[in-house]
C-alpha cells in the first residue's frame, strides 16, 4: 500500500503585515441617546465610549475587508500569489452563503486562494490568526491573510439599551507568515454554551420569514451585567494562563490590546494582571466603538500609529464574545 505525503511547514510564524478600514461616518453618542432615552454622560461612564465609526448605506462589510486587506498585504511586501489562505471572521455577512472570504479574495487577486469565513464574534479574529499559524507550520498555506470585517449597524435596534450604542463597523487585517522566530505564541481558547444566549439576535431568520408583521428583524441584544461578570472575571483568568503558557512575565510585554468591548473592562483588566506603567494599553473604543471581529486588529493599527516605537515588541491579545468563545495569544507586533 502506498503511503501517503505529509506536508511540513516552518517551525515559526509571525504577523507580516497589518491593515485597517473604519466606518466613513463618526457618530457622536448625542446622534443616539434620543430613542434609549439616555446622554451622553451615560454612555462615556458605562463604556468610556464619545463616538464610534459606522459605514455608509451604501458601504457593506465585505468592502471594509477588501480596504483593510489591500494596506495588510502592501505592507506585508509578498506578492499577491505568495497569499494562499484567506480567513475572515465575521457576523455580519449579508449572506448566509456564499462566504465573503471567497469575494474578497476575488477582489483582492487572491484567486485560487483558499478561502472560508469563521463565526467566532468578538474572539473571531484570534481565532483566524490561531488557524492562520496552523495552516502555515503544517505545510498547507504558504501565508494566510486573516480579517475581521464588521457592519453591525446593520444589526442594530436604535431602541435598545443593552448594546445598540456600544456597536459599529470596521476591519482589521494581517498576513501570518513564516519567520525565523516564534512571533505568534500559543492559542488559549475555548467556549461556554451554557451562556449561548447572554448575547444574541432577538429573533431566527425563520422566526422572522414565518411572522414578519409580529417578528421584528433580527438585531443583537445581550445581558450586560452577566457578560460583564464573565469578560472581567473568567478572561483575566485566561490572559494570565496565555501568558504563563507563552512564557512570558507582565513586565515582558510592550503592550496589552483586548476585544474593545467597554473601557471599564479594559481598565479592570488591566489592574487584575498589573500590568506595569511601561505596558501600553490600546483603547480603540473611546473614539472607534465596538467593531466585534474587527476590533482587537484596528486597535493594534491604532496603537501603533500612535505609538511606531512598539513595532517587535510583544503584546498580549485577547478576544470575548457571543457563544460565549473566547480566545487569546501573545504576539510580536508587527
Amino acid at each position: 500500500m502506498a503511503s501517503l505525503v505529509q506536508p511540513t511547514g516552518p517551525a515559526h510564524t509571525r504577523i507580516l503585515g497589518l491593515g485597517a478600514a473604519r466606518g466613513d461616518l463618526n457618530v457622536p453618542n448625542d446622534d443616539l441617546v434620543g430613542p434609549i432615552d439616555s446622554s451622553d454622560e451615560w454612555i462615556r461612564q458605562r463604556t468610556g465610549i464619545v463616538q464610534r465609526r459606522r459605514a455608509s448605506a451604501s458601504v457593506q462589510a465585505v468592502d471594509l475587508a477588501v480596504e483593510a486587506g489591500e494596506e495588510a498585504i502592501a505592507k506585508s511586501g509578498l506578492e499577491r500569489s505568495e497569499i494562499d489562505g484567506v480567513i475572515i471572521s465575521t457576523i455580519s455577512n449579508v449572506a448566509v452563503t456564499p462566504s465573503m472570504a471567497a469575494l474578497a479574495a476575488h477582489r483582492l487577486g487572491l484567486t485560487p486562494a483558499a478561502a472560508f469565513d469563521i463565526s467566532a464574534a468578538c474572539a473571531g479574529y484570534v481565532y483566524g490568526v490561531a488557524q492562520g499559524d496552523a495552516l502555515v507550520r503544517a505545510g498547507v498555506c504558504k501565508n494566510v491573510l486573516v480579517i475581521g470585517a464588521e457592519k453591525l449597524s446593520d444589526i442594530v435596534d436604535p431602541t435598545d439599551r443593552s448594546i445598540s450604542f456600544l456597536l459599529a463597523d470596521g476591519a482589521g487585517a494581517v498576513v501570518v507568515g513564516p519567520s525565523d522566530r516564534t512571533g505568534i505564541g500559543p492559542t488559549v481558547w475555548g467556549s461556554d454554551g451554557e451562556k449561548w444566549d447572554t448575547i444574541r439576535v432577538t429573533s431566527t431568520f425563520e422566526e422572522y420569514r414565518a411572522n414578519p408583521t409580529e417578528v421584528p428583524w433580527p438585531t443583537l441584544r445581550q445581558d450586560g451585567q452577566t457578560v460583564f461578570r464573565w469578560a472581567v472575571w473568567e478572561m483575566a483568568k485566561v490572559a494570565r494562563q496565555t501568558l504563563e503558557v507563552s512564557g512570558i512575565e507582565p513586565g515582558d510585554l510592550a503592550a496589552f490590546i483586548p476585544h474593545q468591548a467597554n473601557m471599564r473592562i479594559v481598565d479592570e483588566f488591566a489592574k487584575q494582571l498589573k500590568l506595569p506603567e511601561t505596558v501600553a494599553i490600546a483603547r480603540d473604543i473611546e473614539m472607534q466603538g465596538n467593531t466585534s471581529a474587527a476590533s482587537i486588529p484596528l486597535a493594534m493599527h491604532a496603537l501603533l500609529e500612535e505609538r511606531p516605537e512598539l513595532s517587535g515588541g510583544l503584546a498580549l491579545t485577547i478576544g470575548f464574545g457571543a457563544g460565549l468563545v473566547y480566545g487569546a495569544q501573545v504576539v510580536e507586533l508587527p
